[in-house]
């Protein structure tokens, strides 16, 4: 990600922490050589010229090599900024970092989607693959929730298990990729979780109902628990219904997921007996997802209101706290323009702090094309946040 990325972790971290990895100075197509990387992130190692350099593993430096030759024809990616909270908790080596993405399904991109001001080469997936991998691999989440994933077996998964994350992937029941010649398989959820850094526990499956009927709607809620603190965290993603016209379905599929997640976070088993509210569990809970539904929506006002009291971390970009950002997803179809916010990132807020929130590129950054795009992969942006537990504890 360059120097400005080299910077921008440094001032996350305080120069002190290696628990946030540093984004390789070669992730973008463009070249800084005069930018070292931190030499506080880095091992005591040294290049030929007595520069530091950072010691990485020796498969996620061919990934990083792959990215780099894929790309090179690319225009270079957008630099974007950590927005650090104040009154941080957490020790910065015990930092949490999620990351929340709809990737946007291949065969969706390329066969249903109709992005009229993006060309079809952006949509390439032997570049658009290296794409979504490069920002995986520049800010290098603990949590990784992603939606309308249709390469989970033959690359997200592999790619991932080689930089020791460990995944659940559940598919859509109907996916509308499976309507598309040449589809890869059906689109869903999946949940990935750097195994260095948390123990799995537990993880459920669900498909979301609306008045107990079934929908083509999912989540994945996976228990973990943290090898720093000893702490467990309930993480969920999910992605709501689709397109104007079915609010009253989405809040009905955000409700049964809020109904699923008290169940769980209070030890009850999925369709067992609903418990009696408020006593929530302090075991906390994130939630990750494309709701596919704007801050006006009902299905924000449940969450927003739950008993589990959560909040909306990306809030914490606004100069009051109150108010989400402008968007998360902006393209342009053949209905016109949309420039809307989508996609959240909820948590506890009695059990877990907001350290940092990556910003949102301006628009000038994305372009009059809009996304998705040569240098961005999807219609959506990635939503990333540091997180630590309020009245923490670090394992000896």
């Amino acid at each position: 990600m360059g120097g400005g990325a080299t910077r921008l972790y440094s001032t996350l971290s305080g120069g002190r922490s290696r628990s946030l990895p540093v984004p390789p100075s070669h992730l973008t197509r463009q070249h800084h050589a005069d930018r070292e990387p931190e030499p506080s992130f880095c091992k005591v190692n040294t290049s030929p010229s007595g520069s530091p350099m950072c010691d990485q593993d020796p498969l996620e430096q061919e990934l990083l090599r792959e990215c780099e030759e894929a790309l090179r024809s690319r225009p270079p990616r957008f630099h974007r900024h950590f927005v650090h909270c104040g009154g941080g908790q957490g020790a910065p080596s015990s930092l949490i970092r999620v990351m929340q993405w709809n990737i946007l399904a291949q065969a969706l991109g390329e066969g249903a989607d109709c992005f009229v001001r993006c060309p079809m080469e952006a949509l390439s997936w032997p570049e658009r693959k290296y794409l979504i991998l490069e920002e995986i691999l520049t800010y290098r989440p603990h949590i990784l929730c992603l939606q309308e994933v249709d390469h989970y077996y033959d690359t997200f998964q592999p790619s991932l298990r080689n930089l020791g994350y460990s995944g659940n992937f559940f598919p859509k029941p109907c996916s509308l990729c499976l309507d598309i010649e040449g589809n890869n398989g059906p689109d869903g959820c999946a949940l990935f979780f750097d195994e260095s850094r948390f123990e799995f526990l537990d993880s459920v499956s669900v498909r979301l109902s609306a008045m107990l009927i079934p929908t083509n709607q999912i989540a994945v809620v996976t228990k973990l628990r943290c090898r720093t603190t000893g702490r467990c965290v309930f993480v969920a993603v999910t992605h709501l219904k689709a397109r104007s016209g079915w609010e009253r379905l989405r809040s009905a599929q955000g409700s049964d997921l809020l109904s699923h997640l008290q169940n769980l976070v209070r030890g009850h088993p999925p369709g067992g007996t609903p418990p009696p509210p408020p006593d929530v569990s302090d075991t906390p809970l994130i939630v990750c997802g494309d709701f596919n539904a704007a801050p006006s929506e009902e299905v924000y006002r449940c969450f927003a209101t739950s008993p589990l009291r959560l909040d909306s971390a990306y809030k914490k970009l606004s100069r009051d706290g109150s108010t989400e950002p402008r968007f998360t997803s902006w393209k342009v179809r053949p209905s016109g323009e949309c420039c809307s916010t989508l996609d959240y990132i909820w948590y506890t807020q009695d059990s877990l702090h907001v350290d940092a929130v990556l910003d949102m590129p301006t628009e000038e950054q994305i372009g009059p094309n809009r996304l998705p795009s040569f240098n961005y992969p999807s219609d959506h942006l990635s939503l990333i946040c540091d997180f630590s537990f309020k009245g923490e504890r670090v394992n000896a």
